[in-house]
């Protein structure tokens, strides 16, 4: 890996920790661990890691209550592990910000695939670096994207995004009025196309869109769903 980053694997089964290490260590990685919900949330609040492996049974809090509570104070990437069983505790994770999850019985390999297309897409513009630095402020009606300082602010208020649905708004936003299937972002966004739910997409854009109408109900109308195609940033002329 280019650049060193830092991880926290949280799962009450030491077998599962350990086989996550070796694999992450190989790649680069520097681990840490938690063997409960508990003393994952203490690490996850009081250090900053690149992205967080969370469990979602566990004894004392579970990743759901965790993932809840650090969203309070954090933006950072979580990937949610989970049974077959647990789709709905896969829905509820989406909607309280989770950025992905697999489920077990997983590839250690795929798990860090899916660690670094979420790294590549937090640690990379999303512009070309030689356009000017104007070009990293984009404004619309409602909306301002500011890439350079990662914000976003509607109508003059900041929106407190997850990386991904940050990700998710400047990739649709570079493409004003153009629709894209589910399919599409999944690849582009999250940067992988042989595994990984549709679900996602649609949990993060209503997440997003959620969060700008808690602001502004006008900048959430440009999140247009196309039915039967997909999802575009609408600007009015």
């Amino acid at each position: 890996m280019d650049i060193e980053a830092k991880v926290l694997i949280v799962d009450d089964e030491e077998r599962i920790r350990r086989l996550l290490r070796m694999y992450m260590e190989r790649d680069g990685f520097t681990v840490e661990e938690a063997e409960n919900g508990t003393d994952a949330l203490e690490l996850a609040l009081n250090n900053d890691y690149d992205v967080i492996l969370l469990d979602i049974m566990m004894p004392e809090m579970d990743g759901i209550e965790v993932c809840q509570e650090l969203r309070k104070e954090k933006d950072t990437p979580v990937i949610m592990l989970t049974a077959k069983g647990e789709e709905a505790n896969r829905v509820q994770g989406f909607e309280i910000g989770v950025d992905d999850y697999i489920v077990k019985p997983f590839s250690p390999r795929e798990v860090v695939l899916r660690v670094k297309a979420i790294l590549r897409r937090v640690t990379s513009s999303s512009f070309n670096e030689t356009e000017s630095a104007t070009k990293n402020i984009m404004v619309f009606p409602h909306i301002t994207i500011d890439h350079d300082a990662h914000r976003v602010t509607a109508d003059g208020k900041e929106v407190s995004l997850t990386p991904k649905e940050y990700e998710l708004l400047c990739f649709l936003a570079k493409s004003p009025d153009k629709v894209f299937n589910r399919e599409h972002l999944l690849k582009e966004v999250w940067q992988y196309e042989f595994f990984g739910d549709l679900r996602t997409v649609d949990t993060h854009v209503k997440r997003l869109r959620e969060k700008l109408n808690h602001v502004s109900k006008e900048a959430a109308k440009m999140i247009v769903t196309v039915w039967g195609v997909g999802y575009k940033f609408e600007v009015d002329e």
